[in-house]
């Protein structure tokens, strides 16, 4: 057994270390929209479940050199963001999205993504997700190294559920008609794979 103190590692090193043991990770397409109106697309593997009462998600966005992405600069301005679950039928237009374009230039344009009002908030979704969530910032939690401030941890609160008829039944979400795919490391990805059951004891 190999032990590492991450204080003797670099921020790279640490990064590796994180994605390639903390597999699979859901990985959330999110829109948000700026000042101007643009609307702004990108993929984030931080991203996990926090509350079902109220539903609540997850979402941390690092601030590279100590600098906000637009995602995490629009979230803060106007407090809301929708989450789309990524799948086989849409996970290369995702990746297209990660591409570092100005701010006032849209993700969504560049990959031919159709947009969709939402019912609760201001930023749109795209139409192409089989779900998706409108979320409400409930807070803003800075994670911090030492004095400086490296990202940003989201919390939302889904105020409105969007999700494909195809892949729905009886208030569950079938998987395997969902095809979510997840973030492994590198340029690596995988699906679901084999489904299997074990029951929890009494």
């Amino acid at each position: 057994m190999i032990s590492i103190n991450p204080k003797n590692n670099s921020e790279r090193d640490n990064y590796k270390l994180l994605i390639g043991s903390i597999i699979p990770r859901p990985i959330a397409f999110v829109t948000t929209q700026s000042e101007q109106g643009i609307v702004n697309g990108a993929p984030f593997s931080y991203f996990n479940i926090v509350s079902s009462n109220p539903p609540m998600i997850s979402l941390a966005i690092q601030r590279p050199n100590g600098q906000l992405k637009d995602t995490a600069r629009h979230i803060h301005r106007l407090g809301q963001f929708v989450v789309h679950i990524v799948d086989e039928d849409n996970v290369e237009q995702v990746n297209e999205t990660a591409a570092s374009l100005p701010v006032t230039e849209s993700e969504i344009e560049r990959v031919d993504f159709t947009l969709i009002a939402s019912q609760q908030i201001e930023v749109p979704g795209i139409q192409e997700a089989k779900v998706r969530m409108e979320c409400r910032l409930v807070q803003a939690i800075p994670l911090m190294n030492g004095e400086e401030q490296t990202g940003d941890l989201f919390i939302g609160e889904v105020v409105q559920f969007h999700i494909d008829e195809a892949i729905y039944h009886e208030g569950r979400i079938n998987p395997s008609k969902l095809n979510a795919v997840s973030r492994l490391a590198g340029s690596s990805y995988a699906k679901i794979g084999e489904i299997f059951a074990i029951e929890r004891p009494v």
